[in-house]
């Protein structure tokens, strides 16, 4: 398997790769059956939003494993930026989106090659330095001590949009000191001690490991993110990118569950215990 522009970030890769090499149709209650397939081969490229590398790179492996003549790339970036890639004639033969918005711009531009499909969903959660330095409790503390180096990304990619979202919901005002590229561009930032705060998937923050912590948004000003997938009108070969969403769709969904994302229809999970809020105020 191999995918363009690489984000080194393992964190329970290992378990989940073990959790989707040994998954059967009976291993995945209630999701769809992906009995391991025979007679495919080809190549597939893969566009994924930054915030799937980890689990999209275990389902690779594990799609490789049933499908041992297909060659899986995947190229992660922001949803905003792949869309654009494919409605200008990149070639990519799937598309997963970290939000309906730019699913709906491949839609509309007839780029999709079936109807996109909701495979996983995930909330926000404020990333911290580890040990929480700055004691940062949720958004308010974003708002109310402009001190802090907070960074974010534009809105027009999915995390940046729902940034926006929840300081709606909160009723509050953050001024957002970097956009960065993508989310996982978000996290690094923090990790690397060049800013205090960031918003991010919950996923991140297990993504993470030890390099950060994680600060709880409460569900009442929280989003759900949904993420769609879908062929798209010019891939290479129609069966196997199919045969790809497909097994996203099913044996896949354990895998997903593994790092953290919630199922089509189910919140995701929260962040782990140990990265609770913080007791103290800046």
């Amino acid at each position: 398997m191999r995918r363009l522009d690489p984000i080194s970030r393992l964190g329970i890769a290992a378990t989940a790769v073990t959790t989707a090499l040994a998954l059967t149709p009976a291993a995945v209650s209630g999701s769809r059956s992906s009995e391991p397939t025979s007679g495919l081969d080809g190549d597939l490229t893969v566009f994924a939003a930054a915030s799937l590398t980890d689990a999209f790179e275990a389902i690779g492996e594990a799609f490789h494993v049933a499908n041992p003549d297909v060659d899986v790339t995947f190229s992660f970036a922001s949803s905003s930026d792949l869309a654009g890639q494919i409605v200008e004639g990149a070639p990519a033969d799937v598309f997963a989106s970290a939000d309906q918005n730019n699913m709906i711009k491949l839609v509309d531009a007839d780029a999709v090659g079936d109807e996109p499909q909701t495979f996983a969903t995930n909330s926000l959660a404020i990333i911290v330095e580890p040990g929480n330095p700055a004691g940062i409790t949720g958004v308010e503390d974003l708002a109310d001590h402009p001190d802090l180096i907070v960074v974010s990304c534009d809105p027009e990619v999915p995390i940046g949009a729902y940034v926006q979202d929840v300081f709606g919901n909160a009723g509050v005002e953050v001024e957002i000191d970097s956009f960065e590229e993508n989310v996982r561009a978000v996290s690094e930032k923090v990790e690397l001690g060049e800013a205090d705060a960031g918003l991010v998937y919950a996923t991140d923050i297990t993504a993470a490991g030890d390099a950060a912590e994680g600060v709880e948004i409460p569900a009442d000003i929280n989003v759900i993110a949904e993420y769609p997938i879908a062929t798209t009108a010019e891939a290479g070969d129609p069966e196997l990118a199919a045969a790809f969403v497909e097994f996203v769709l099913g044996d896949g969904q354990a895998v997903l569950a593994e790092f953290g994302f919630g199922a089509p229809d189910a919140p995701p999970t929260s962040i782990p215990p140990a990265t609770a809020p913080a007791t103290t105020g800046p």
